[in-house]
């Protein structure tokens, strides 16, 4: 929500860039199976997502300290995070294993 102040124009700039690097996660993901039958391509991909999910990571980070969002909800979508880049992390170490 746009509030007319400095505050409410850094917080949606801010949620812009949230909502930007945690949908490239998914984009990148998508491209990444597209290209799982070429393992360096694949997981090239992948880690274009798991630098995103990182980024995502960054700007909670900020919001946090901005105070634009409160602690709960900070360590639950943190956590998210960390877990969605395990998942990519396992699955770049083992690329043969998502090969058609």
């Amino acid at each position: 929500m746009l509030l007319g102040d400095e505050r409410g124009i850094k917080i949606t700039a801010q949620a812009d860039q949230i909502r930007r690097s945690s949908r490239s996660v998914c984009s990148n993901i998508g491209e990444a199976f597209r290209k799982r039958k070429y393992p360096k391509a694949f997981v090239s991909k992948l880690s274009d997502s798991e630098g995103e999910a990182a980024e995502t990571q960054v700007w909670l980070d900020f919001s946090l300290k901005c105070q634009y969002i409160n602690e709960q909800v900070y360590k639950e979508l943190d956590k998210q995070y960390d877990n969605i880049i395990g998942k990519l992390v396992n699955m770049s170490l083992k690329p043969e294993k998502w090969k058609y």
